[in-house]
């Protein structure tokens, strides 16, 4: 039988407390585990294949969908403490003894409170287009969940920067979403998107004392990747995870906003390989 991949991986689902996890695991099952943790308002398919099905050719990767969020049920929990929680209990529930983690943006925040809280699940750490508790220009005042509602032309003007090369890319990306054709995931509710804005916007509250005291608690080996046009998450976040947390590293990709993964993919995907191993 032909292996799974983004494409055609099925819709599966597993029970973590109140709450029954919409997932997909694709790729060889050997190794350490790989498990992703996604960015705001996304569910399943709008990880990007390129991406996805490129870890995929040597990881045992899982994609899931936060409480509340896709086919995942439950409500969404509005801070990202309690949305860690509920990951934790995802990844206990899957029989994940220990596993790698790449978390994008929200899912970045994610990974950061798990990996204080949990330092025993996590063996490595990739975090991609986010930043510290209270970092720099995080709370997100201007967002709204109308802004999210035209995904594509959000997508392009967030995620790729107005070059012609990274709006070329940003159109390539924008097709490879669309190559699961069956067995897609639920739409993002609004209710839902409301509740992940409110969990970003309290992560960015620059705490009263010890505004980075969290990342000290972090001795995972860590790569951090960013654009340095980064139009979502400011690139001075990135250098305040590389300083402050113990074991990282830092990779920042030219001419590219909040997919920077995307838009150097195959770079990419050489850099984890690197880290990984």
């Amino acid at each position: 039988m032909p292996a799974d991949t983004h494409e055609t991986a099925p819709n599966q689902f597993v029970r973590a407390g109140e709450v029954q996890f919409a997932y997909r695991r694709f790729g060889p099952r050997r190794g350490t585990p790989l498990v992703l943790f996604n960015y705001l308002a996304a569910n399943m398919d709008d990880w990007d294949p390129k991406v996805t099905n490129g870890l995929a050719a040597e990881h045992d990767v899982i994609i899931f969908d936060y409480p509340g969020v896709g086919k995942s049920s439950s409500e969404t929990p509005s801070t990202v403490a309690a949305l860690t929680k509920h990951c934790a209990a995802f990844c206990r529930a899957m029989g994940l003894t220990q596993f790698d983690i790449v978390g994008f943006s929200l899912g970045g925040m994610i990974a950061q409170q798990l990996a204080a809280e949990h330092p025993d699940l996590l063996r490595r750490i990739i975090l991609l287009g986010t930043g510290p508790r209270g970092g720099e220009g995080m709370v997100f005042n201007e967002l709204s969940v109308d802004e999210l509602k035209n995904a594509e032309a959000l997508l392009m003007n967030a995620f790729f920067t107005p070059s012609e090369a990274s709006q070329a890319s940003g159109r390539a990306y924008i097709e490879r979403l669309k190559s699961r054709g069956t067995d897609r995931d639920a739409p993002v509710t609004e209710q839902s998107t409301a509740a992940e804005i409110a969990a970003i916007r309290e992560w960015g509250v620059i705490p009263a004392s010890d505004r980075f005291a969290m990342l000290s608690k972090i001795h995972h080996p860590t790569l951090i990747v960013h654009g340095n046009k980064d139009v979502i998450v400011m690139p001075i976040n990135a250098f305040l995870l590389a300083e402050h947390l113990p074991n990282a590293q830092l990779i920042m990709y030219p001419d590219a906003s909040h997919g920077a993964q995307s838009q150097h993919a195959e770079v990419f995907l050489q850099h984890v390989k690197l880290f990984l191993q």
